[in-house]
Formats: structure tokens, sequence, C-alpha cells
């Protein structure tokens, strides 16, 4: 990458884009306390955005920490603290946050944000770091981190990082998020959680096997979200995406989508995005 090349990429807005749980069934808890685990991961056209800030000193920071987030937990330092300590980089960066995919909702907002600045930074610092070699990275960042940087919609099995690409239709879809704070450690420790689901193939999924085996235990911790649910399946099958908060619906075209919207955008905190099998950001990054 030219000189010139990289005085523009620094300049630039990044997107890091939400994505979706199609399912979620939870087929055994492992000896190491995570879960084993079949999701169907689909990307959306519904981002974050980030800017990098190139720094002569060995200092990450962020331009305006995020509010309730301190700067050391933060997902885009600690990766590109990571990065460095991975590829001895002496310099440093400042990252600023465009934070549109709420926090706390299922759609992977912080996941994403730390794949979009291990893949920029990468490109960015010159590294030439493999994709397999980032997603390694991004696996000790947290479970979802590897898909964001895989850069497809994804069947996935382990604990959500052994990833197989899938095409699947890119409907529209409407969310919503209900005005709670769903705790993922408190679902998956939960004495009423499935965790014996029967392993399915991708075949199973296209068939109708659509189930999220969280969904009865977050809808009873969290009445908001079955009452959202009950608001969103009067316009299709409402789904919990994750351990949510977020729910969804599908439709099939734009006109129907825009509808239920603008049905439940007065009363709820309402998105309307489109799914996408192949990441904005890693079309933008030319990795394809």
């Amino acid at each position: 990458m030219s000189h010139k090349t990289l005085e523009i990429a620094w300049k630039e807005a990044w997107p890091a884009p939400a994505k979706l749980n199609l399912m979620l069934r939870i087929t055994n808890r492992r000896a190491d306390g995570y879960h084993s685990l079949q999701t169907i991961f689909q990307l959306l056209d519904f981002c974050d955005w980030l800017t990098f800030h190139p720094l002569e000193e060995d200092k990450v920071c962020l331009k305006s920490p995020l509010d309730g987030v301190p700067e050391a937990t933060d997902l885009t330092v600690r990766a590109a603290i990571l990065l460095k300590q991975n590829s001895n980089y002496p310099q440093g960066v400042k990252i600023e946050i465009e934070k549109n995919l709420p926090m706390g909702g299922g759609l992977g907002g912080g996941s994403s944000d730390a794949a979009t600045t291990l893949l920029v930074l990468n490109k960015l610092w010159g590294l030439g770091l493999s994709i397999e070699k980032l997603m390694a990275l991004g696996l000790q960042l947290g479970a979802d981190v590897p898909v964001f940087i895989y850069g497809f919609s994804a069947w996935a099995e382990g604990i959500g990082e052994k990833l197989k690409k899938i095409t699947i239709p890119e409907q529209w879809v409407v969310i919503i998020k209900p005005d709670c704070h769903v705790d993922t450690g408190e679902i998956f420790s939960h004495q009423d959680l499935t965790r014996d689901s029967k392993i399915i193939t991708i075949a199973d999924f296209l068939a109708g096997q659509q189930q999220n085996d969280c969904l009865n235990v977050v809808c009873t911790l969290n009445p908001s979200i079955k009452k959202a649910l009950l608001a969103l399946s009067e316009f299709g099958t409402a789904r919990l995406t994750g351990t949510g908060a977020c729910v969804f619906v599908q439709f099939e075209s734009y006109e129907l989508a825009i509808l239920a919207y603008n049905a439940l955008k007065e009363n709820w905190q309402t998105y309307l995005s489109k799914g996408m099998n192949t990441s904005m950001l890693n079309k933008k990054l030319n990795l394809f």
C-alpha cells in the first residue's frame, strides 16, 4: 500500500456492521463452562462507523469514550492494544466511534467495532496479518468477533467461532430494542436454559428449524422483551437475536418492512435494516 493511500485511508470512516442470529441452538455445556452451540449469523447494512487517527506516541485512546464504558475496557481499545502486542507496532492510534448500534442489544456492536479495529489497523499499520490470524486474535476478545472479521453470513458451531460461509435470502428486517439490558452470563448460567438440543444441519434450518434456545429464559427474566415480540408478531414471525435484547421480523419486500417500521416506531426503539451476505467493511477493504 502506497504512502498516499495510507494518508487517504486514515481520514476515512469504516463500517462496523450489525448481525442477527437467525437461530441459536445450545447442544451441550463444555467442561470449561462455555456452551457448544449452533447458530446462523447474518450481517446487516446497519453500522457503527469508526475513524482512526494516527498518533506518533505509543498510545491507544478514544476520541470520546462511550457513556458507561471505561476506556480501558472498550473493545476497540483492547483490540488495538492486542494488535500492537502481536506486531510490536511502535506508534499509537486515537479511535473515533459514531455509535449507532444499540448497546446490549445482541446485534454485536462491540464485537463488530473490535473486528473493524483489527481489520483496518492491520491495513493502516501495514502489518500484513492474515484473516485467519486476525480471527484468532478476535476470539481472544469475544466469541462473536471472528464472524465480523470473516466477513460473510455464516453457519457457526463450537462457541460460535467455527464458521462456514452460507448464502441466505437478503431480506429486509425490522428490529425492536426493548428498554432493558440482558446479562448474557446470567442467561447462559440459568438453571432453566435448554442445553441439550439435537444437532441439526443447514438443510434443517432452511426447512424451518429456527428456534432460539435462550428465548424462554430471556422472556421470563425480561417481560419487556416478551411484550416486544408480541408487538412484532403482528407483522410476521418474531424472533430473538442471540440472548437479546433485540427482537426482529424479516420481510420479503421493503414495502412490507416500512409499513411495520412506521407502525412500531412511535412506541418502540425501532430500526429498519437489510440482511447482507457479505460485509460492507470487507467489501470496502477489497478483501473478497
